[in-house]
């Protein structure tokens, strides 16, 4: 063979070493971890059967699970077909139901309209004025977080009125101005922090929180150093101690006739304390929160009833905030879990006479299926739900097939944030998950986006059973395997332009029409630890 090769005139030894390198090229290709290259069904049906061996002993119960394509092509699952409790996972239509109706830009209205006119002499308004609610989910929450009515006292103010005479009179576009408790979500959760009232009026999420600090000295009255909304310190009775040391007992309870009572101790070197509670009575706070706004805006309001000759003009508004659009709305509700604002969305979209049917008929519609469904609300909170993960994975591919779904993954929480912040670590970067979490006492549910370089997964896993914390660990543990080499979930590339408008308008500074006719964090939180396991940071529940 030497022979040959100086014949050819070759040298042998260049030649050896090539080949040698060749073999250590062949070897290192050969040798690329298996998860960073396209997975098999061989793959995926050895991960998913050695995860689920693991979490079904972990997690004894009644498991559904689907991992399918972006295609929504089954690749594995598991009692594909069997109805199961989606908890909060129901968000995930309640986004797509709205995108649908209303448009990713619309946006809910807050008004003052009235009848009369300004006397401009006095600054008096004279006719009547009322409230209009229409059950915006970031109204009052504080500046920055939402329109507020210390906005709309503003308004009043620039427009010069300085005198509000009559009660207050709150009225919404749709049916009574009002906010109930749900008649399909359990009594057990009345009161609770994550299970408010709903309805149009709304604000502040329809909770009242306080800050209490301690007294200069023990036996010394504690004192508030905070309040939202503004103005419900007026409402609140405190009957606290300051007491020695830093201990702290301390409760906000509600007190007969409306308004709260703080009770308990806290002590003289104790950090400052933060009580929450559900308002039993929203209207009651937004009397008190629009008089502190209308103080702060220097307008005085005698709620008298007015006296003179009913105006003869039309209605008019005389004031108007709006809402964020819908997709940023949609984007907290999500990441927040907030269960108030689903319903909110599902009645602004779906009306409030039969909102979780027409919620149904939607999801029908897309996935083109009229089984494996059953919704009762439009946040998950009710036990009556029913939803296959045959459903969802319809769903999660058709939906975002269609010019309402644009970017439809991009309204749920990334890894590291909101309820999937333990998914913080163990995948490459943020945005390699997209997807909605649902728990309830005996529910642990994950729906939603997986990225990797050969294409998306959508996954579907329902866990009903008496060990939803073990399950939960397990469905993270999932995650983390097949998306260890993942890549963030890219947007839709297709212009927004090439789309149908939906609905909704381009926010703009707000002028009376009548008006061109006139004169001129380190706070500590107590916090119900019975809440739902869902979570968007270790204090935050679902």
């Amino acid at each position: 063979m030497d022979v040959g090769y100086r014949l050819l005139g070759i040298d042998h030894t260049w030649i050896r070493r090539s080949l040698g390198r060749l073999g250590l090229l062949l070897l290192a290709v050969h040798t690329v971890p298996v998860a960073a290259q396209a997975p098999g069904q061989d793959w995926l049906d050895q991960k998913m059967g050695s995860w689920y061996r693991t979490a079904s002993r972990a997690a004894p119960g009644h498991w559904g699970i689907a991992v399918a394509d972006q295609d929504g092509q089954v690749l594995w699952s598991l009692n594909l077909d069997d109805p199961l409790i989606p908890a909060s996972t129901v968000k995930v239509f309640t986004t797509g139901f709205a995108r649908s109706v209303l448009g990713g830009t619309a946006r809910r209205p807050t008004r003052v309209v009235g009848a009369g006119a300004l006397d401009p002499s006095t600054g008096a308004w004279i006719g009547s004025w009322g409230l209009e609610l229409n059950g915006d989910p970031s109204f009052e929450r504080g500046p920055g977080a939402g329109p507020t009515l210390y906005d709309l006292a503003l308004q009043l103010a620039s427009s010069g009125i300085r005198k509000l005479t009559g009660p207050l009179n709150v009225q919404t576009t749709e049916g009574a101005a009002d906010a109930v408790y749900p008649s399909v979500w359990s009594r057990h959760h009345f009161g609770r922090l994550f299970a408010p009232l709903i309805g149009p009026i709304t604000l502040n999420e329809n909770l009242v929180w306080v800050v209490v600090q301690p007294g200069a000295r023990p036996g010394a009255r504690p004192r508030l150093s905070e309040e939202s909304p503004e103005g419900i310190g007026e409402l609140i009775t405190v009957k606290a101690t300051t007491r020695s040391g830093r201990r702290s007992s301390l409760a906000l309870r509600p007190r007969p006739g409306g308004g709260w009572i703080v009770t308990g101790a806290i002590g003289v070197r104790a950090r400052a304390r933060r009580l929450a509670a559900v308002a039993p009575d929203p209207k009651i706070v937004l009397g008190a929160a629009w008089t502190r706004a209308l103080q702060k805006t220097g307008i005085t309001w005698n709620p008298s009833s007015f006296i003179g000759a009913p105006p003869s003009s039309a209605p008019r508004v005389l004031a108007e905030v709006s809402s964020p659009p819908l997709d940023s709305l949609a984007s907290e509700i999500n990441r927040r879990s907030l269960n108030y604002g689903a319903e909110l969305l599902l009645q602004w979209a779906g009306g409030r006479e039969t909102p979780a049917s027409r919620l149904m008929q939607h999801v029908q519609q897309v996935t083109g299926s009229a089984t494996g469904l059953e919704l009762v609300d439009g946040s998950g909170l009710s036990y009556d739900d029913r939803v296959t993960a045959r459903t969802f994975i319809e769903y999660l591919a058709k939906f975002p097939a269609t010019p309402e779904g644009r970017n439809f993954s991009q309204l749920l929480p990334a890894n590291g944030t909101g309820t999937l912040y333990r998914l913080a670590s163990g995948l490459p970067s943020e945005g390699v998950v997209r997807a909605k979490t649902g728990t309830l006492a005996q529910v642990a549910n994950v729906v939603g986006y997986l990225g990797r370089d050969d294409g998306v997964l959508l996954i579907a896993l329902l866990y009903n059973g008496s060990r939803p914390w073990a399950a939960r660990k397990a469905e993270w543990t999932l995650f983390r395997q097949l998306g260890a080499h993942g890549v963030a979930i890219p947007s839709d590339t297709l212009p927004e332009s090439l789309l149908p408008h939906l609905g909704g308008e381009a926010e703009s500074d707000f002028v009376p029409a009548w008006k061109t006719d006139s004169a001129d964090p380190t706070i500590e939180t107590e916090t119900d630890t019975a809440l739902p396991a869902d979570s968007a940071s270790p204090s935050q529940k679902n």
